[in-house]
């Protein structure tokens, strides 16, 4: 089970978007994320009349290290860490280390 997966809210802790938030798009390997709205280049794309796309210069998000992000906590509004514990009936769940909030699937 991993600690962050697809959907999670995060927010930067390092870099040039540090303090944006945003929502996992895409788990891309084991160590980086796609995140919407962060990391975002400048990219000259080439036009192709066969597919109908234009070319000109477009947005778009690259993939982040994991470990310059961090979950995001809606009930303190701060970073959190994740931790794992099973439940009564035996299912394993992430908990915000924090508050001990179970992290909503």
């Amino acid at each position: 089970m991993q600690k962050l997966r697809q959907g999670d809210d995060v927010i930067v802790i390092v870099g040039k978007d540090k303090g944006k938030l945003g929502k996992i798009q895409k788990l891309v390997g084991d160590q980086k994320v796609l995140v919407e709205g962060i990391n975002t280049v400048k990219k000259h794309q080439k036009g192709n009349p066969n597919l109908g796309t234009s070319g000109g210069i477009v947005d778009k998000d690259m993939p982040i290290n994991i470990s310059n992000i961090a979950i995001f906590n809606p009930k303190t509004k701060k970073a959190d860490r994740v931790g794992f514990k099973y439940l009564d009936d035996g299912k394993k769940v992430r908990f915000y280390k924090s508050t001990n909030d179970v992290i909503s699937p």
